[in-house]
């Protein structure tokens, strides 16, 4: 028992490509092995006789070849067949089981191991109960041999007690030839519980009557085909609704099919009620029953839909939707007049019902963004920009209109403010500029941007906006909030309304050339007895000398100024006012071409044209 050890020597070899064998030089587990060992009696012979000295020397023969018992016995197993009782202590059918497995002995290493054959739908795990190792016979150390396996014995391996009833005829030859007596074979214990469910099952006598399977077997595939209308337009953004309905004979179900047709904007669902049987009368039952979450059973309904609630004509409902059936297929004509004897089959006509044009309501304006532009977002769902007068943009292509206005506001500050309101001719659009003053304290620049501006009073359903009708020298313009009188105007202004004189008002002109009269009556004092030709050629040399002596001149800053100092817009000013200005600007008004021209834009004694004065001094 205290051996843990059990390698065997290495006998088996090969030595110039040729096997051959050799003794073993040790034993299992490395013991020493004593090849000449001889017996008592042996020596006691040796001792009294001496046949060396009789006979000489004797010739020993060759010893026989060593096999090793793994080389003997290599693939010979002795195999018993065997079963083993196990209690099935869970079940109300059997009470223990018995389970035939086959006990397979290997003689070239004394190991063992138990294979139970496969039973289908046993439901137990089967194969290989027990590994193959060589199996503890008792608690001192001995393992099983073989000579301790015989038919008709018990024995036990781990707990279980195999009983062994037969074996095959290798074995029983094997057994005999080693001195065994082979015990006569048993008859193989089969189990109860297999037996008895391999026996027929005995089919329950049903009394004679209407085979329950007959309907199913006689109605098979045949299906009673309605058409009908869901009418559902009392509802919002409800229709007439076309649809299938199925009757299956087979099982007295119904199914429910919508027919769609192509670009009617509904996705398009198989089904719109599924194939079940429907409940024509139900019980009378408590409200607090919970209906909705538990399934209808026979004992719920007195009475379910059958054919006969369903005809031409007949308005039903089934789940809450009515269905009004106006035709049916050739099978179901057939069918209704074999059955039920029904030989009207006229369809109904259907008509749709009118839809009711819903006035387009347009909710107020919200104060975002240009009406027109907002206004797409309630006509359309995609909005796409508002047309445009394409004819009129070609045509007015860069014609604008300038006025100057003057700010109308209750602050000091903002009664000097001069701002330049532009009137595009292609779309209608204003804008306004200010132009910057110096040491004024605002930041000028653009002050409103391009937008058609809407007259005060108007609505946003219907808007008027403002058109150079409109605009009128001394008249007042309200922008957003703000108001603005207009003080000048350009004279491209009055050219244009002179030539479209029948567009606009006679007002709105005259207005006009009542406010450049004046200049016109200035221009023609200034140009007398002095050509129009000689002030050119004056203005160019001037500009000549100015670029060779005077090129940091910042004649934007002149501009500025002289416009500013002259309040009514006129273009004259004071002869003492403008010399201050030409002196506080660094005019170099010393030279003798700048007193001629000084001299040519006088306008009598004590004023002073300062536009044609500028003209030498392009911004």
């Amino acid at each position: 028992p205290q051996k843990t050890s059990f390698h065997r020597s290495h006998t088996l070899d090969f030595k110039n490509g040729y096997a051959f064998s050799r003794l073993p030089r040790e034993g299992v587990g490395g013991e020493e092995i004593y090849p000449n060992q001889l017996s008592q009696t042996e020596l006691d012979d040796l001792c009294t006789q001496g046949p060396l000295l009789t006979y000489g020397p004797a010739k020993k023969p060759a010893p026989p070849s060593f096999i090793p018992a793994y080389v003997t016995f290599d693939k010979k197993v002795l195999k018993f067949d065997a079963y083993f009782q196990e209690e099935v202590p869970a079940s109300a059918e059997e009470h223990y089981r018995i389970r035939q497995v086959g006990i397979y002995y290997y003689l070239e290493d004394d190991s063992m191991c138990i294979i139970e054959p496969f039973v289908k739908n046993s439901g137990l795990p089967q194969g290989k109960l027990m590994k193959r190792h060589r199996v503890p016979k008792n608690d001192k150390g001995d393992y099983y041999h073989w000579k301790d396996l015989n038919v008709a014995i018990n024995i036990p391996m781990y707990g279980r007690t195999y009983r062994i009833v037969n074996c095959d005829s290798f074995t029983k030859v094997f057994l005999e030839s080693q001195g065994i007596v082979v015990n006569p074979p048993e008859e193989m214990v089969s189990d109860p519980y297999t037996e008895l469910r391999r026996m027929p099952v005995q089919k329950p006598i049903v009394p004679s009557g209407p085979d329950p399977l007959r309907q199913f077997l006689l109605y098979d595939s045949k299906v009673l085909r309605f058409y009908a209308i869901w009418d559902d337009t009392n509802h919002p953004f409800g229709d007439q609704h076309r649809c299938i309905i199925h009757y299956f004979l087979a099982d007295d179900t119904v199914e429910i099919r919508e027919v769609y047709r192509r670009n009617d904007g509904r996705d398009p669902f198989p089904v719109l009620m599924k194939r079940q049987r429907l409940p024509k009368t139900l019980v009378d039952k408590k409200t607090s029953f919970p209906s909705c979450v538990l399934e209808i059973t026979n004992e719920e309904v007195l009475e379910w839909y059958s054919p006969k609630d369903f005809a031409i004509g007949k308005t039903i409902t089934l789940l809450g939707r009515t269905f009004l059936i106006y035709d049916c297929d050739k099978f179901t004509q057939n069918y209704y007049r074999q059955k039920f004897g029904i030989t009207d089959f006229q369809p109904l006509e259907i008509t749709k019902k009118p839809l009711e044009k819903v006035p387009q309501v347009i909710p107020p304006y919200n104060g975002f963004g240009v009406l027109e532009d907002s206004l797409q977002n309630c006509l359309t769902l995609f909005p796409k920009p508002p047309r445009k007068d394409i004819i009129k943009m070609l045509e007015n292509n860069l014609k604008v209109l300038r006025y100057q206005v003057a700010l109308e506001s209750p602050v000091p500050e903002d009664r000097n403010r001069r701002f330049i309101l532009s009137y595009f001719l292609s779309d209608d659009t204003i804008s306004i500029y200010e132009p910057p003053v110096q040491n004024s304290g605002i930041a000028g620049g653009k002050y409103l941007k391009k937008t058609r501006v809407a007259k005060p009073g108007s609505t946003p359903d219907n808007p008027t906006y403002y058109e150079p009708s409109d605009f009128t020298i001394g008249s007042t313009i309200e922008v957003f909030g703000h108001r603005f009188v207009i003080t000048d105007a350009d004279e491209y202004v009055l050219k244009y309304l002179e030539r479209n004189a029948e567009s606009f008002p006679a007002a709105t002109l005259q207005s006009l050339r009542d406010h450049f009269l004046p200049r016109h009556a200035v221009k023609e004092t200034v140009n007398n007895g002095i050509p129009k030709q000689d002030l050119d050629n004056l203005i160019e040399e001037v500009q000549k000398e100015l670029k060779l002596h005077h090129t940091y001149l910042n004649t934007r800053k002149f501009h500025e100024a002289f416009h500013h100092s002259d309040k009514n817009g006129s273009g004259i000013l004071d002869k003492g006012k403008f010399l201050d200005l030409c002196e506080k600007l660094d005019v170099p008004t010393s030279t003798i071409l700048l007193k001629k021209l000084i001299d040519y834009c006088s306008c009598g004694e004590d004023e002073i044209n300062y536009r044609d004065f500028l003209r030498a001094f392009p911004s």
